[in-house]
């Protein structure tokens, strides 16, 4: 399997996973441009995609997504309450008939030789997942737009190859930032983004001998850095109750506007 961030941020996320012969993107909330290059350096295009697996409707998750699906007519896969919201939104256009596929959380489906598991986070928007995807013994999975983790959302992080984990903000930062208060409120609550602790307090509950790598995601522009998004998490790995130390990981900040480097295994 193979998997990259193409663009990961509060303003658009796009990640590539596959295996030899499939590919999908999770959300598209880039530019169509930016998605062909993001692909090329991976030795892929569009017309080689599956899917594009949606995990929530908010914009940075969706804006590309129009003019891609239409122009390659790839499929849309998201929870019921997330494809009405799609159809809703005047600013992605209109869909052609059929390329909206629903699916249930907690339910597999499987793309080629991709197994994807979606499965629901506590984020406010309609109906919103997480995936696990996977391949043979080969396991991925990206969790982001999470307000808070708990032993469920632990159980389906468990024994994982690689993942990309939401580090969006750091507390202070927002504190003090420029945001009005109620977006700080919703940023803070349950229902909405994990900051660098949490992130790290996550990673320490799902680390293990086998995992290759660890993208942190989704920072904050205006709430984060990602030298210190980097630092806190490897600091809560080293410093918590678990058998590691951050070093003994490799662990990247997935970039805002470039692709990351790919993790292949």
């Amino acid at each position: 399997m193979r998997m990259a961030s193409i663009a990961s941020g509060s303003s658009g996320n796009c990640i590539y996973i596959g295996s030899d012969h499939h590919h999908i993107l999770i959300d598209d909330g880039i530019s169509g441009k930016r998605v062909r290059e993001g692909m090329k350096s991976l030795d892929l295009c569009p017309e080689d995609l599956e899917g594009i697996l949606i995990t929530h409707e908010h914009t940075d998750h969706v804006k590309g997504l129009g003019v891609l699906a239409r122009k390659y007519q790839i499929p849309i896969y998201g929870t019921e309450g997330t494809l009405a919201c799609l159809q809703q939104d005047s600013s992605l256009g209109a869909f052609p008939e059929g390329l909206f596929q629903p699916i249930m959380k907690e339910a597999d489906f499987c793309l080629g030789d991709l197994t994807i598991h979606p499965f629901a986070v506590p984020h406010d928007a309609a109906d919103p997942v997480a995936y696990r995807v996977t391949c043979g013994n080969s396991r991925a999975a990206v969790v982001t737009d999470l307000g808070e983790f708990d032993e469920r959302i632990v159980g389906e992080l468990q024994q994982l190859d690689v993942v990309l984990v939401e580090a969006n903000h750091d507390i202070r930062m927002l504190q003090v930032g420029p945001y009005p208060y109620p977006l700080k409120q919703r940023i803070l609550s349950s229902l909405g983004h994990i900051c660098n602790e949490a992130a790290g307090q996550l990673l320490t509950r799902i680390l293990h001998d086998n995992m290759k790598a660890v993208f942190l995601g989704h920072l904050s522009q205006e709430n984060n850095y990602p030298e210190l998004a980097l630092e806190t998490v490897k600091m809560e790995i080293t410093m918590g109750d678990c058998p590691y130390r951050a070093s003994d990981f490799p662990i990247q900040i997935a970039p805002r506007n470039a692709i990351s480097t790919c993790a292949a295994w």
